[in-house]
């Protein structure tokens, strides 16, 4: 039976993945539609729509935590700590999903606030699950 921390993991990745496969699926339109040569996209679509450039930086910015966020979840499972993980782990997938979902729907001040915020949850869930960790508590 799968722990909230091997969901909570498996989830990170598959989200990543998904804004992975929506952003390339949209490229292939553009360039199939004759909108923009395949090589005139740059990684970051800074010359696509501001959508694009916002689900650009989603997507960089899971790839950027998955390492740390899902190392530490992958930590807990590899050496049987789920325990200390499983509380919250469901909270971070949420936090990760909810800040991804603000950043492709909006730049305004406000909506990078509530994304900064759903960040914030991350980053501190991620101190404790290092600190619990360390500590082996």
């Amino acid at each position: 039976m799968a722990t909230p921390s091997v969901i909570a993991l498996t989830g990170f990745i598959a989200w990543t993945l998904f804004l992975l496969v929506l952003m390339e699926v949209i490229r292939l339109q553009l360039v199939l539609r004759g909108k923009v040569a395949a090589n005139r996209i740059p990684p970051d679509n800074a010359n696509l729509s501001p959508f694009m450039q916002r689900l650009a930086r989603a997507h960089a910015n899971c790839v950027e935590n998955l390492p740390v966020l899902g190392g530490l979840l992958l930590v807990a499972i590899a050496t049987g700590n789920t325990a200390l993980t499983d509380p919250l782990a469901y909270w971070l997938l949420g936090a990760r999903l909810f800040q991804s979902l603000v950043h492709l729907i909006s730049t305004t001040a406000l909506a990078v606030s509530v994304r900064f915020m759903a960040f914030a949850v991350q980053l501190a869930i991620g101190v404790y699950w290092a600190l619990s960790l360390l500590s082996g508590s």
